[in-house]
């Protein structure tokens, strides 16, 4: 018996114990590095650090994992011009006395590589602000000091990425993320963007259907939050008019040779002329290809703005399969400067940029010695070529409107600082910012 009720205060002694070291561990809280820590392809620090999330590769290479080793990184082969767009912007601020006169604007930006997964594991490091840490660390725990993400361009990777950092309230502005889904600030609070929602496209679309008298229609959609949800409210608003959908489908660029010919199928055996395509530019490159290995010409293509304006697009159509097509696309735009910005590219020229030599490879069809991001014949680089008379889709300036939805975007987040600063001829560098300040300005009641 003595023994028994020797017991019940051990216990108590072990859970007191145990409570004071969980107290005591709650007031110094440690952070250590859980996997491989996440870097920037571009970054440089200021004052006030901005984040960048942009798709430089849209495409991904091929592997095989066996599932008995640890994978290995995604390796990935457009999104950088965004980039540059956010950097222009940038520096012309930083510039500048009439905004943020004295503070200095830093940035750190990551490649997504069209990755749903690698947008939020990148947005994630820069939340956290520990991309550099080491694995042995015994460093306190700290948020990072971010004001704002700028990106994604995808509307599914804005979805994912805005619902992880709505909780740290860090506004998330997008370029061309058009999801009508994603105007519902009950679940991305954070989520802001200067381009227009699809809830209006669609239904402009629907109009334009209807205004040349298009009433039996076909439509093929990119299966994704994008697609899904522009095609729903263009079908919605059709049904209102009085036009009829012969069929609705849907695909992705990574689905099967035989799915993607089902569709071809159900094209050749309609009746219908007109094709209503809410796809974005990747899956439009896909399709493309085997719309013209089918020779499916004499069609009526209504297309998104996601394509209809992509020159790229029109290059790739040399079976002129989308001939006539017409859609809705982005005003025009014009941002003294950044065009002579974009092209003067010898500054990426670094040893500390760890993208230049693919970047420049692909800029100029050449290859470094020793390189391994090209293979094949192509001459040497230099390192000093000159981009003058080169074409590709890199010099190509027809998406400057989006760069000016990115440059807009910049402007945003500085003139929202500058207010909460009190900025006049200097800033008051006591005010202790916080993302939630920045998100609730008055500059950003518009976006």
């Amino acid at each position: 018996m003595p023994s028994t009720q020797r017991w019940p205060e051990q216990g108590w002694a072990l859970l007191q114990l145990l409570l004071v070291a969980s107290f005591s561990q709650a007031e110094e809280p440690v952070c250590r590095q859980r996997g491989d820590p996440e870097n920037p392809q571009l970054s440089k620090n200021g004052d006030i650090m901005l984040g960048g999330i942009y798709s430089f590769h849209t495409s991904w290479k091929d592997r095989q994992d066996t599932y008995r080793q640890k994978p290995l990184p995604l390796e990935c082969t457009r999104g950088f011009q965004f980039a540059q767009a956010m950097l222009f912007a940038i520096e012309e601020i930083n510039n500048s006395t009439e905004i943020l006169p004295g503070i200095s604007l830093g940035y750190k930006i990551y490649d997504s590589c069209a990755s749903i997964a690698r947008s939020v594991r990148v947005a994630l490091a820069l939340a956290n602000g520990n991309e550099i840490l080491s694995a042995l660390s015994e460093a306190p725990c700290r948020t990072a000091q971010l004001q704002a993400i700028m990106g994604e361009t995808s509307s599914s990777p804005c979805m994912a990425v805005a619902t992880v950092i709505g909780p740290f309230h860090i506004p998330m502005i997008s370029h061309f993320a058009t999801c009508a889904c994603l105007s519902d600030k009950t679940k991305y609070p954070s989520f802001l963007r200067t381009i227009p929602s699809d809830y209006y496209q669609s239904r402009a679309l629907a109009q334009l259907v209807w205004h040349f008298g298009w009433t039996w229609v076909g439509a093929i959609r990119t299966n994704d939050d994008y697609g899904n949800n522009g095609m729903a409210i263009f079908t919605e608003a059709s049904q209102h008019l009085g036009i009829c959908l012969e069929y609705s489908v849907a695909f992705f660029r990574t689905d099967p040779p035989d799915k993607i010919q089902k569709i071809i199928d159900i094209i050749k055996a309609s009746t219908s002329k007109v094709i209503v395509a809410f796809l974005s530019h990747k899956d439009m490159d896909v399709l493309i290809h085997d719309l013209s290995d089918h020779n499916l010409t004499g069609y009526q293509w209504v297309g998104s703005e996601s394509w209809i304006f992509d020159s790229q697009i029109a290059a790739m159509d040399r079976h002129h399969i989308l001939d006539g097509a017409i859609g809705l696309s982005i005003p025009k735009a014009h941002v003294s400067g950044m065009r002579e910005f974009m092209m003067d590219v010898k500054p990426l020229n670094s040893s500390s940029n760890e993208m230049f030599p693919e970047f420049w490879e692909t800029l100029f069809n050449c290859k470094f010695k020793q390189s391994k991001s090209s293979a094949g014949n192509q001459r040497e680089c230099t390192g000093h070529e000159d981009l003058t008379g080169v074409q590709n889709s890199f010099t190509d300036m027809s998406l400057m409107p989006i760069f000016n939805n990115v440059y807009k975007g910049v402007y945003a987040v500085a003139h929202a600082l500058h207010n909460i600063l009190s900025c006049n001829k200097t800033c008051d560098n006591k005010v202790q910012l916080d993302p939630f300040m920045v998100s609730r300005t008055p500059t950003f009641h518009i976006l």
